[in-house]
């Protein structure tokens, strides 16, 4: 097993690191597992993987932070990032820092896989059936983007989005707008 791809799982979910770990050694992966961006990089130090799934938001530094210090740590390495909490902005910025691809949770070794696998194939032109998300839908995205960052405060959240408290908390109420632009 000494050829077999090496693979970094990056995710502060015990539960989830491990399952998805045991998940990627039974397709024949050498993995090594980190609950944080602090011991995934002494496990990159040590010896660098050439895979890496690493999740968004953990305690301490970010993923997006993790994926830039892989970077310099090895050029080559390939990274998917994971999170449930997915946005276009933190998409954007991830494929700029040089993630390969972006994944939401909940996801298991199959989705990796078919991540990893996409990103190895050329970019396909974009089709004419191709439909941008709506005004509605972004509104929606960024509204739920800075509640996340206020850490689920939604009187803080209101705030930084120049809004009212109640009008936030019907935003908030209703489901999210189709992607569909009409």
């Amino acid at each position: 097993m000494t050829d077999a791809p090496r693979i970094l799982i990056v995710d502060d979910d015990d539960t989830f690191r491990t399952r998805l770990g045991r998940a990627f050694s039974e397709r024949g992966y050498h993995v090594e597992l980190a609950a944080d961006a602090d011991s995934a990089l002494g496990v990159a130090r040590k010896q660098p993987p050439q895979l890496a799934v690493v999740d968004l938001r953990m305690e301490g530094p970010s993923g997006l932070e993790l994926l830039k210090s892989l970077r310099a740590l090895n050029g080559d390495i390939r990274v998917v990032i994971l999170t449930g909490f997915g946005s276009i902005a933190t998409a954007v910025e991830a494929m700029r820092l040089g993630a390969i691809n972006y994944v939401a949770k909940p996801a298991d070794a199959d989705d990796i896989l078919a991540a990893f696998q996409k990103a190895e194939r050329p970019l396909e032109a974009v089709s004419d059936s191709f439909r941008p998300p709506s005004l509605a839908r972004m509104e929606w995205e960024f509204i739920n983007r800075v509640l996340v960052d206020c850490g689920g405060n939604v009187s803080e959240a209101a705030r930084r989005l120049g809004m009212h408290r109640r009008t936030l908390q019907r935003k908030l109420a209703k489901y999210p707008p189709s992607d569909v632009v009409r």
